[in-house]
C-alpha cells in the first residue's frame, strides 16, 4: 500500500492523548507545587536535555508530592516527546526506559496514539513530519507552537499492518545503530578501567608495588612526575577560509562531536571561519566547557583535508604510542576538575580553558614501556569504535532515506 491510498486524519482523532508540563495547572501552581532537586529522589523529571546527553544524566528529580501534582504529564516509557519551545522546537524522541519513575518536564509535548506508536515516531522524523510540524512553528527570537495547533495537524494513516511494517524495518536499522553505541560506551569502559586500574590505582601488569614519594604522592619506583607539555604539543596550524579549496573537508566540529562523533564532509566553500589543521594521531580536546568534556581520538586522516573547530585543541602525543593514555588521560576526574578550575567566562555554558594553562597541568608519568602496552591493547578498541561509529553513521543515511521514500510513497511496503 502506497502513501497515496493513506486517509489522513488530525492528530486530535488519532491521539489517546496530547499534554505537557503545563497541563497541570498555571505557572503559580506549579511553582507552589514542584520543586526541582539535583539529588536523587522519587522521579525523574525528562527533558530535551536529558535526550540530548543520552540519558547518561545527570538528570533533575521531583518528590512524590510534586509527582502526583503533574499527573496529566507522568511517563512510562517510549511514549513520543517533541521538543516545542526554543532552537530546537520539532526536535523528537522517545521516553526512555529508565526503570524508575518519570514526568515530563516543561517545554515540550508528549504524543500517545491509538495506532502503531513507532510509525508515528518515525513519520514526525522524517522530512514529512518535521516541515508539518513547522508549519504550526511561530515567532523568530523564540520559535514555539502549542499543543492546540499540534492537535489540528493532518497526519497519515496507514493500514495497521503497514503501519507495523514500516516500524518493523526502521526499528530494525535503529536497533542495530543502538547496538553499536552500546558496544562502543562498552569498549570505552573498558579502556577507562584499565587507565585506572594501571595507571591510577599502579596495578600494572609487572608492578612490584615498591614505591617512591612524589609531589602527586607515592609513586611507582622508576615512574616520574611531569607536566602535560613532556608528552603533547599543541599542533594549532590555523587556516583561513580564504585558503581552503572548493573540495570536501572532514571537520570536527562541536555539533559533529554531540551528534555522533564523526566529522561532517563539507566543502571549503561552506566554512567560514578560522580552523586548525587536525594531525594524524592527535586528540582533539574541547576548550569549551569542561563540565562536559568533547576528546576525539584521531588516527589516521589526511591532514590537508582534515580541519577542526577552534574551540578544539589539538594535542600531539610526541610519542605514537601515548596516543591511548592521552585520550583516555582527559577523561579522569583529576583532569576535569584541573580543567574546570582554568576556565574564563562568565557564562557556564561558554567557559574555555586557555591552552596555556592546561599544558602545564601536572602528571604522573609512568614508564614507556608499560604505555606501549596499553596503546597495543586501547589502540585497537579506539579503532573499533571508530568503525562502528562510521557504521551507525550510514545506517542512519540509509534510515532517513527509508523514511524520507515511505513517508513519500515512492516504496511500497
Amino acid at each position: 500500500m502506497s502513501s497515496n491510498s493513506w486517509r489522513v486524519e488530525t492528530i486530535e482523532n488519532i491521539a489517546h492523548y496530547v499534554t505537557d508540563y503545563v497541563a497541570n495547572g498555571s505557572f503559580a501552581s506549579l511553582a507552589a507545587n514542584v520543586t526541582y532537586k539535583s539529588d536523587p529522589d522519587y522521579a525523574v523529571l525528562i527533558r530535551l536535555t536529558d535526550y540530548m546527553n543520552n540519558f547518561k544524566g545527570p538528570f533533575v528529580y521531583v518528590d512524590e508530592k510534586a509527582y502526583r501534582f503533574l499527573r496529566k504529564s507522568m511517563l512510562i516509557g517510549n511514549e513520543i516527546i517533541i521538543s516545542n519551545v526554543g532552537a530546537n522546537a520539532g526536535k523528537v524522541f522517545r521516553t526512555p526506559e529508565l526503570n524508575t519513575r518519570m514526568t515530563l518536564g516543561p517545554n515540550a509535548i508528549v504524543l500517545k496514539t491509538k495506532y502503531v506508536d513507532t510509525f508515528y515516531y518515525y513519520y514526525f522524523l522524517s522530512p514529512v513530519g518535521q516541515e508539518n510540524i513547522r508549519t504550526i512553528i511561530t515567532g523568530s527570537a523564540q520559535p514555539k507552537f502549542n499543543k492546540t495547533e499540534f492537535r489540528k495537524l493532518r497526519v497519515p494513516v496507514p493500514s495497521l499492518e503497514t503501519q507495523g511494517k514500516i516500524a518493523e524495518i526502521l526499528s530494525a536499522l535503529d536497533d542495530k545503530i543502538e547496538l553499536n553505541r552500546q558496544t562502543n560506551a562498552t569498549l570505552e569502559a573498558i579502556a577507562q578501567a584499565i587507565f585506572k586500574e594501571w595507571f591510577v590505582d599502579f596495578n600494572y601488569p609487572g608492578a612490584t608495588g615498591e614505591m617512591v614519594d612524589s609531589p602527586l604522592g607515592p609513586i611507582p619506583k622508576g615512574w616520574q612526575v611531569g607536566c602535560l607539555k613532556d608528552i603533547v604539543e599543541l599542533a594549532n596550524e590555523t587556516i583561513s577560509p580564504g585558503k581552503l579549496p572548493d573540495t570536501l573537508f572532514s571537520h570536527y566540529s562541536i555539533p559533529a562531536f554531540d551528534s555522533g562523533r564523526i566529522p561532517l564532509e563539507e566543502l571549503g566553500s561552506s566554512i567560514l571561519s578560522n580552523k586548525f589543521i587536525v594531525k594524524r594521531n592527535s586528540v582533539l580536546v574541547s576548550k569549551l566547557n569542561p563540565r562536559f568534556p568533547r576528546i576525539w581520538p584521531i588516527k589516521n586522516v589526511v591532514q590537508t583535508t582534515s580541519i577542526c573547530s577552534t574551540e578544539f585543541q589539538v594535542l600531539l602525543p610526541k610519542k605514537y604510542y601515548y596516543h591511548s593514555f592521552v585520550y583516555n588521560l582527559f577523561y579522569q576526574n583529576f583532569m576535569v576538575e584541573t580543567m574546570k578550575s582554568m576556565v574564563s567566562g562568565t557564562s557556564s555554558s561558554h567557559q574555555r580553558v586557555d591552552p596555556k594553562f592546561l599544558l602545564k597541568i601536572s602528571i604522573i608519568l609512568p614508564t614507556d614501556d608499560i604505555v606501549c602496552d596499553y596503546e597495543n591493547i586501547v589502540g585497537d578498541y579506539l579503532t573499533f569504535i571508530e568503525n562502528n561509529i562510521q557504521e551507525a553513521v550510514n545506517l542512519r543515511t540509509i534510515r532517513d532515506n527509508l523514511l524520507l521514500n515511505l513517508m513519500n510513497g515512492e516504496i511500497e511496503v
